[in-house]
């Protein structure tokens, strides 16, 4: 019998701690909002969770993604301006979106095209790779974290002792049992929010209460927290749509940065046109309309009228100059996170001493 990606995966799962056990032997998963109850022999909908004779077994001891990144790719704009940020995924996700920019590795175990197979490495060799980059970050992205939480926390358990922060790139379809999990652990979560439409929050097969009540709890629980709504024509880009968007976070905390980024026809989703420079240009003036202090253009580097800038929003100086990824000039790390003209407080994960020389085309990964 042919050996299959699933048997692959499986063969590095071990017991999970995000769940519930019930007396007929079935389990109620909740490391994502979707809270699969998965029956003896089955899988959650994520694929690679699944209940091995009432056991919740998850993944482990595995990469399909391993690379060092600007912190700015994630995207970071408030959190060690200029660093590196190792950042590892697995394979899996509890949505199925059309337009996924990771579907290699979120729908390997949907899509026969994707198929990409596992490289065992450690929590530990994660953690020595971090460390030869000199990085600031560990991360858990390109595919969905949530659903890998518990590897996750072993990675950031050894990170943390070592000094780094970690973080999430999740489309934030928590729940508290999982925030709860991983507070001791987790210093950062960068939410994509995809749609303000419930409707077709669950055409991606999801739920917009869930994202949003995620967003609340865990700006409330102390992480850093920055959102991502990729502009999709079509989908989610009228102005109503986005001023709902903005509102929303507007009313979690002004304060928090919000990157509009733009679409590029990917996957499945072909027909659509790909976002322009003027549509990124009119969210990010709904987002600055409805209250946010700092809100991102992202995906069209040099073409968004300083929009990857970082301005005070007291006094308008200049602070941090981006081009993409990279940085041009800092006046914030080296200051703790305070305007040098006004005294205003920036708020984000700043460096605490003044940061090396950084050169405009050239990120610390080298």
């Amino acid at each position: 019998m042919a050996t299959t990606l699933a048997d692959i995966l499986d063969s590095r799962a071990r017991p999970g701690e995000l769940y519930t056990r019930r007396e007929d032997g079935s389990v109620r998963c909740y490391a994502c909002g979707l809270r699969c109850l998965i029956r003896p022999g089955r899988r959650g909908v994520c694929r690679v969770r699944f209940n091995d004779g009432g056991t919740l077994k998850v993944p482990r001891d595995y990469v399909v993604a391993l690379q060092c990144d600007p912190t700015e790719k994630k995207p970071l704009f408030h959190v060690f301006p200029g660093s590196a940020a190792v950042t590892f995924g697995m394979l899996g996700c509890d949505l199925h979106c059309d337009y996924c920019q990771n579907w290699l590795t979120s729908q390997a175990l949907r899509d026969e095209q994707a198929g990409i197979g596992p490289v065992d490495l450690t929590a530990d060799g994660i953690v020595k790779l971090a460390q030869r980059h000199a990085a600031r970050l560990v991360v858990s992205s390109y595919n969905e974290p949530l659903i890998t939480s518990e590897w996750a926390v072993d990675v950031f358990k050894l990170a943390k002792a070592e000094g780094f922060h970690t973080a999430f790139v999740s489309n934030g379809n928590a729940t508290p049992e999982v925030v709860e999990y991983l507070e001791p652990w987790l210093d950062v979560f960068k939410i994509d929010l995809k749609t303000m439409s419930d409707r077709n929050y669950r055409k991606l097969g999801g739920v917009l209460a869930h994202v949003l009540d995620t967003t609340r709890l865990v700006y409330e629980r102390g992480f850093w927290v920055e959102i991502v709504t990729l502009v999709v024509p079509g989908f989610n880009d009228s102005d109503d749509e986005l001023r709902e968007t903005a509102g929303f976070i507007a009313s979690v905390s002004p304060d928090i940065p919000w990157h509009v980024t733009a679409f590029h026809r990917n996957y499945k989703m072909r027909e659509a046109a790909n976002t322009g420079p003027h549509d990124l240009r009119r969210a990010a003036e709904i987002g600055r309309e409805a209250g946010l202090n700092f809100v991102y253009a992202g995906n069209l580097p040099g073409m968004v009228d300083g929009l990857e800038n970082t301005y005070c929003p007291d006094c308008n100086r200049l602070l941090i100059e981006r081009i993409g990824y990279f940085i041009r000039s800092d006046e914030l790390s080296g200051n703790g996170g305070i305007c040098p003209d006004c005294g205003r407080a920036v708020p984000g994960i700043w460096n605490s001493a003044a940061p090396r020389p950084l050169s405009p085309f050239r990120s610390s990964c080298g």
